[in-house]
């Protein structure tokens, strides 16, 4: 006797010629009109009880207008009373040779302030928690991560981004260099490479092999196209005007890799 693959729900078997009835056979046409059958086929009951289920979750939820205006006003309340409670100040600030009065919130960090604000997006934010230095900025002189540093801690001082070493349309010896020694491969870590860069050639202008990747150290490259990156400082540093970007006060570059944060 050939089976029906379909079962019956409780475990007993239902096959082709027909049930069993208390121990006797009997001939059940299960068609879609077979009374026997319940009245509904299997499918008939599956598609039925689909169609319902879309039905429901079609059906839209009412809600009163008075709910949605409380709702929006709540919205409203939050968002003003967090923008009154966020302390600000106005600081002065000097990037890349021109000088901005802006008033900032304290909890802006410098590469909000340079992004968001100013519109320099050269500077990049890869971690964003101190630690690939693709975010690095020039701040008096030495290079600090820029998403670790408040913008308030800028106030009054000068700040150099990667569009500060381009001089009359022209790009700055270490930049040509890199390009020349395919240095950048993405590219998002190549600002940031640039600006420890540019701070090493400042202050050394004839640094080894060595001393590039010391001061590069806290530069990470995805890529890790880190070969290609101190060649392209060592070929720089042969430069006569290699690291030519203005300074900026104090005249010299300092420390050994960017810094997280800056002195308040």
């Amino acid at each position: 006797m050939r089976r029906s693959p379909f079962f019956h729900p409780f475990g007993e078997p239902v096959t082709m010629e027909g049930k069993r009835n208390n121990g006797k056979r009997e001939n059940v046409d299960y068609s879609p009109t077979d009374p026997a059958g319940g009245g509904l086929s299997r499918r008939e009951f599956l598609e039925q009880s689909g169609a319902a289920f879309v039905v429901a979750g079609a059906a839209p939820k009412p809600r009163t207008a008075d709910a949605a205006d409380a709702g929006l006003n709540l919205v409203e309340q939050v968002a003003e009373q967090e923008e009154t409670a966020v302390p600000r100040t106005a600081i002065g600030v000097v990037v890349n040779g021109t000088e901005h009065l802006i008033e900032v919130e304290d909890r802006w960090t410098l590469n909000e302030l340079l992004r968001d604000h100013l519109g320099l997006t050269g500077t990049k934010i890869g971690c964003n928690r101190g630690e690939c230095g693709a975010c690095t900025v020039l701040l008096d002189d030495e290079p600090v991560y820029s998403c670790s540093t408040l913008a308030v801690w800028a106030a009054g001082r000068a700040v150099v981004t990667v569009e500060g070493l381009e001089r009359d349309g022209e790009v700055s010896p270490l930049q040509q260099a890199f390009m020349d020694h395919n240095a950048a491969q993405c590219g998002f870590c190549t600002p940031g490479q640039l600006m420890s860069a540019t701070a090493l050639l400042r202050r050394n202008a004839g640094p080894t092999a060595e001393q590039v990747r010391r001061a590069l150290v806290g530069n990470l490259c995805r890529c890790s196209n880190y070969n290609a990156i101190v060649e392209s400082v060592l070929a720089a540093a042969a430069t006569p005007s290699a690291g030519r970007a203005d300074p900026g006060p104090g005249g010299t570059w300092g420390g050994s890799g960017p810094r997280s944060g800056g002195s308040r």
